[in-house]
């Protein structure tokens, strides 16, 4: 006898339809083939203990499993149930009234046919519903997920045996139906940081909201314990509000990468990663024997924060120059290549010497002489070079912190931000690939960025008087630009530019002089 269902393969954040044949015919021996890893093999020893737990039996005759296309890898656990479900099938243990064919199924079984939750369902469940395929199967936990996929019935089993009874009649579960939209607006804003509980330092939230703004990069230099920390973890929720197509782009890569947890669904809110300096350059940018996404994939569409940015390895920051340009990661392998998506913005913060004081306005720096300048070394001029925005952060005052001023809240700077978005929407319209100021190439620069003979003198007499470097002057146009679409302006007024020089403080030759 033979038994078909079909299951998937993720590579990247695509799924490919996997067919699962079994064939049970005169001989001996378990055979199973198709390009399976370990972890695929060795599901013989799961799926025969879960069809013993449950009165059935794994055949005394030559049972062969064929994973077609047979030139694609197929990794993982999450062949087991399908596997087990075509055994029974193909040895008439059971006679389903549900075609298997019709299903997708997925699920890893334990010892006593239970099934644990699997990752990449979100691109599984698209892709199922993409060919047309009637519902998907899978293990509870799961189902919320899958369920963001409409016209696609998700039905959430506990053990084999549900599926089981579930195919042959015996057990009705009813899909699980998700309303995306609703769900999506319910917590778009969900953001539990907010600018409000911050005291002082208006002008770091100043800097936050251009960032926000332009979609600019950051590094912010400043002390230990000066609130640089809590100011990154506070600009998600003065970002624009994710649209529907970003959040299920942000959900399917933390569904690949396994990172949403058990019974979680859409992700709403724009991602904050905060990898520690330890990483390595694969955690950090993705790979890995099966390619995997990395922290730069998992913040697309939100911030990536590098605390401490000198103690991270060099080599880790160079490889980030190329995905902080094209805002992709592509890895290649000898027989094939895999693309995740890396559109985050940047925000690193900094100490200004090992000791953390130099430049403090009360404590003093014990670093020796040189000390200083080869700290900020360890930054690369090529990474520096894609960063906007330079702010130095200075502690808050004992006044500042216990204040009773009330702080302007983040949903009020996010209104300012959005109008300004807008702003740069309509005028990127043309240009695809190009949606915020800080994405727009040198050409454009020039023909965007255009200032007055005024504005042109002023910014002659910056560059020669802090020792600016040659690649601040394409970075203060475009933040300037910014800062006018902010103000509502169309022209890039003297003191738009005036503000923009302010952030350029490690440009400066003297800087750490």
């Amino acid at each position: 006898m033979l038994a078909k269902t079909f299951g998937s393969a993720v590579h990247g954040v695509s799924a490919t339809i996997i067919t699962i044949e079994v064939a049970v015919a005169q001989g001996l021996h378990f055979h199973l083939v198709g390009l399976p890893d370990s972890a695929v093999k060795e599901s013989e020893q799961r799926v025969e203990s879960s069809l013993k737990y449950f009165g059935y039996r794994m055949p005394r005759q030559k049972v062969v499993v064929n994973l077609a296309p047979a030139d694609i890898r197929k990794e993982g656990s999450s062949y087991d149930l399908p596997i087990g479900l075509c055994v029974l099938q193909a040895s008439e243990q059971i006679a389903p009234e549900r075609n298997l064919e019709d299903y997708v199924i997925m699920g890893e079984l334990s010892l006593d046919g239970h099934l644990r939750p699997i990752k990449g369902v979100l691109p599984i469940a698209i892709e199922a519903r993409k060919r047309g395929f009637k519902g998907f199967v899978l293990p509870v936990e799961n189902a919320p997920e899958a369920a963001i996929v409409n016209n696609l019935d998700v039905i959430g089993v506990e053990t084999m045996q549900d599926a089981v009874e579930y195919f042959e009649g015996k057990k009705a579960i009813e899909p699980l139906v998700t309303d995306t939209r609703e769900l999506f607006a319910n917590t778009q804003n969900a953001y539990d940081a907010d600018f409000a509980h911050v005291q002082g330092q208006e002008n770091i939230k100043r800097a936050m909201e251009i960032a926000a703004a332009g979609g600019h990069n950051v590094i912010m230099i400043g002390p230990p314990g000066a609130g640089k920390t809590m100011l990154a973890k506070r600009l998600p929720s003065i970002l624009p509000p994710l649209t529907l197509h970003e959040a299920l782009e942000t959900t399917k890569i933390h569904s690949v990468a396994g990172k949403l947890g058990s019974r979680a669904t859409l992700i709403a809110t724009r991602p904050f990663r905060s990898p520690h300096h330890t990483i390595s350059d694969a955690a950090l940018v993705g790979g890995g024997s099966f390619p995997q996404p990395g922290e730069i994939s998992l913040s697309h569409n939100g911030v990536l924060f590098l605390d401490e940015l000198p103690e991270f390895k060099r080599t880790a920051l160079e490889v980030m120059r190329q995905p902080l340009e094209e805002r992709k990661v592509s890895i290649s392998r000898a027989k094939w290549a895999v693309e995740f998506p890396a559109n985050f913005m940047l925000i690193a913060s900094m100490n200004p010497c090992p000791c953390g004081y130099y430049n403090h306005p009360e404590k003093e720096c014990v670093c020796g002489p040189g000390v200083v300048q080869r700290y900020l070394n360890k930054i690369s001029g090529p990474l520096l070079d894609r960063i906007d925005l330079h702010v130095e952060v200075t502690p808050v005052s004992f006044d500042q912190m216990t204040a009773n001023r009330p702080s302007e809240s983040s949903d009020a700077i996010r209104e300012r931000v959005i109008r300004a978005r807008q702003i740069q929407t309509e005028r990127f319209e043309s240009q695809p690939g190009i949606y915020s100021n800080a994405m727009m190439p040198s050409q454009m620069v020039k023909e965007i960025c255009a200032i007055s003979d005024a504005g042109l003198a002023l910014l002659k007499t910056a560059m020669e008087r802090l020792g600016l470097s040659a690649r601040a002057y394409d970075r203060i146009l475009k933040v300037s630009r910014t800062i006018a679409d902010l103000a509502g302006s169309e022209s890039i007024e003297i003191e738009h530019l005036a503000e923009a020089i302010q952030y350029r403080s490690l440009d400066r030759e003297n800087w750490a002089g």
